[in-house]
């Protein structure tokens, strides 16, 4: 029985690799090598090696797509912070079926393409939305807004799509904040915003540290909401590794934007697991 087991397990991770390598591995590494080769007209690529390709990222064209696509990636995920965590909080707070009612609520809007729900949210926003018929029913406004097209557009386009993203971990982290903690500070004269900022802000850390990387990392390639909430003015990285690709066809460049980007990312996730240590070493006494 033993055997049999110790086989299973090989077997198991013998799986994990093959598909890591198959479908990771391999093309990251494809990836890479083509970031440093030459574009040609009729075979896409020259076996040419050069550095032209993460030279031209310095251009202030690229640059700057860059840094917009990282303030709107940035200002997603402030704006899903501040709607998600009074949210996961107060959920904390509520009885467990009524918590199952909700992150059923929250999960549902995954049972449609993140894509069809962008275009809804689109024709709701749009000047003959239902935002603006429902403003100026009530009176709010005079004339209908122009929210489309806009960078705040392509935000909430961002915030709408990945926001469970950044709810769950929240959830999930202060879920287990105990209680009692709470009450003690509270015995001992502890005020609401000392209690908050004292013993669930830094216990809850890790959630918010994973929330805002699981919104960040995705929202600055997400090329369908920069193209259908803020049109041309308003691109994200993303949208152009897909033009690179799709339509200039200079696929050499378009790699070597996406290990750039790939760089960053990982740098973000190293990040994360050296604060993630330094907190779980303060939450002991160790720091």
């Amino acid at each position: 029985m033993k055997i049999t087991s110790e086989c299973l397990q090989k077997l198991v991770v013998g799986g994990v690799i093959t598909w890591l390598t198959v479908f990771v591995f391999i093309p990251t590494a494809m990836v890479v090598f083509s970031s440093l080769l030459t574009r040609d007209d009729t075979s896409l690529i020259k076996l040419l090696f050069t550095t032209e390709n993460y030279q031209r990222i310095f251009d202030p064209l690229y640059s700057g797509i860059f840094i917009r696509s990282f303030i709107l990636a940035l200002s997603a995920t402030l704006g899903c912070l501040l709607v998600g965590y009074p949210f996961a909080f107060i959920l904390s707070r509520k009885s467990k079926r009524v918590q199952s009612i909700l992150l059923f609520l929250l999960i549902v809007p995954f049972w449609t393409n993140s894509l069809i729900r962008i275009y809804a949210f689109k024709l709701f926003l749009s000047v003959n939305g239902y935002l603006n018929d429902l403003l100026l029913w009530t009176g709010i406004i005079k004339a209908p807004m122009h929210i489309l097209y806009h960078p705040q557009a392509v935000i909430l386009g961002l915030m709408y799509v990945l926001i469970p993203f950044m709810v769950m971990p929240l959830y999930a982290s202060i879920d287990k904040v105990d209680n009692t903690l709470l009450e003690a500070a509270r015995d001992l004269g502890a005020r609401k915003m000392s209690v908050f900022t004292r013993i669930i802000l830094p216990l809850t850390m890790p959630g918010i540290i994973s929330g805002c990387l699981l919104v960040f990392i995705p929202a600055t390639g997400m090329f369908y909401v920069a193209d259908m909430m803020g049109g041309a003015k308003n691109l994200l990285i993303g949208n152009v590794i897909k033009d690179q690709f799709l339509t200039i066809r200079d696929w050499p460049f378009g790699s070597a934007i996406t290990t750039v980007l790939m760089l960053v990312m990982g740098v973000l996730l190293l990040l994360y697991y050296r604060v993630s240590l330094w907190i779980s070493g303060y939450q002991r006494g160790k720091v």
